[in-house]
């Protein structure tokens, strides 16, 4: 680690964990990416070790093999998991001022025993909701089954001294699960990108109120309660849902919403055409059970959306909410309807709270997040430099 001419800071060489680093297919990746960036817009040398195509700032690892049937499931989950090669990793390691882990699998539990014994300092960031794991074996309402796989997760995370945590909520959860690691609250930042817009809507959707919702077609997220939103409304006959995502209920969802008037339309969007449907949406509604941050909502509302938010206990989300109109019961379609109805027929001050949730959203600046987490890289460091 080197001095900055005329800095306070430091130039960090910095070293990134995590199974997949190239698809933009869930949200923990694109977070993942965008830290990477923006750790390099700030000074910091920055390399990964990931499945992928090795290049000057990626080591890289090759796919764990699972049998053929487990690797269908995890791969319709927009997942994979990285074979844990020790020269490569320990080639990676001895590179780094700081190790930063970013899921708790084989990789990263071979790396952090790799970076204890090198004597390099490491952190851990906690991704992985346990009850996005249930849910999508069916068995997300069984408490038992949660706490069994937060304490399978606290083996590892119980290892750092240092985690981030993406919420106070998914802070609260490890603490009452009995994780020991000091615990950084540091959103996972929204891009520089996501300010308040307005654009025409373009003619197949001129007169139409559209409601957006962005996330994984899975179990937890719950687009299944909105679509049945949009069929008590009413107002269902004006309504054109727009839903941002891939995912393995996509059939059922396009199946659920047979006879509404507007058929929802589903995709998968780029950044910038992600933009540019913010900009024409009437409406942001997000009907998760479970989330640990949802990055897509804190974008949605900084673009100038006011959100309609699930009010789950297992869900972070909620917090974003600035008053009972952008909350509904959890899983309760017909509450959903109610508060998409009021915000349709208050036209007025739709508006007024689209540029008040706008910013709200600046706080989440992606530039002060990252900064807060290398405040949480240093003092790693610097705890690692008085221990030995």
């Amino acid at each position: 680690m080197v001095d900055i001419p005329g800095e306070k800071g430091k130039i960090m060489r910095i070293l990134l964990v995590m199974d997949q680093l190239d698809d933009k297919n869930n949200g923990t990746t694109i977070s993942a990416q965008r830290l990477a960036v923006t750790l390099r817009e700030h000074g910091n040398e920055v390399r990964t070790v990931s499945v992928g195509e090795a290049s000057h700032d990626r080591y890289s690892l090759k796919e764990l093999k699972l049998l053929p049937g487990v690797r269908g499931i995890v791969h319709n989950q927009g997942m994979l998991f990285a074979y844990p090669d020790r020269v490569v990793l320990e080639k990676a390691i001895r590179w780094a001022d700081v190790v930063h882990f970013l899921m708790p699998f084989w990789v990263s539990s071979k790396g952090r025993r790799i970076a204890q014994r090198l004597g390099v300092p490491h952190t851990a960031a906690f991704h992985v909701q346990p009850e996005n794991v249930s849910y999508n074996i069916g068995l997300g309402k069984y408490e038992a089954v949660n706490s069994t796989i937060y304490a399978y997760f606290r083996q590892f995370y119980n290892q750092f001294t240092h985690v981030h945590c993406p919420s106070k909520f998914i802070a609260r959860e490890l603490k009452r699960h009995g994780y020991t690691a000091q615990l950084h609250v540091i959103s996972n930042g929204v891009d520089r990108d996501f300010v308040y817009r307005k654009s025409p809507k373009p003619k197949q959707l001129e007169g139409k109120f559209v409601i957006l919702m962005v996330g994984r077609l899975s179990n937890e997220k719950r687009q299944d309660v909105l679509i049945e939103a949009v069929r008590k409304s009413k107002y269902e006959n004006r309504i054109q849902l727009l839903l941002a995502g891939r995912g393995p209920k996509q059939k059922k969802y396009e199946s659920l919403a047979q006879g509404l008037t507007n058929r929802p339309i589903i995709g998968f969007y780029t950044k910038q055409e992600l933009l540019d449907l913010l900009s024409i949406c009437d409406l942001y509604a997000h009907a998760a059970d479970i989330e640990i941050e949802a990055i897509s909502c804190i974008e949605a509302f900084s673009s100038g959306l006011v959100p309609v938010i699930a009010d789950s206990p297992k869900s972070a989300t909620p917090q974003f909410a600035l008053d009972g109109r952008s909350l509904f019961r959890a899983g309760d379609s017909g509450d959903l309807a109610a508060k998409i109805d009021y915000w349709i027929e208050h036209e007025e001050e739709r508006k007024r709270m689209e540029i008040v949730y706008s910013e709200h959203g600046k706080q989440y600046n992606i530039d002060a997040c990252v900064g807060q987490m290398e405040e949480m890289f240093t003092a790693a460091i610097e705890e690692n430099k008085c221990a030995r």
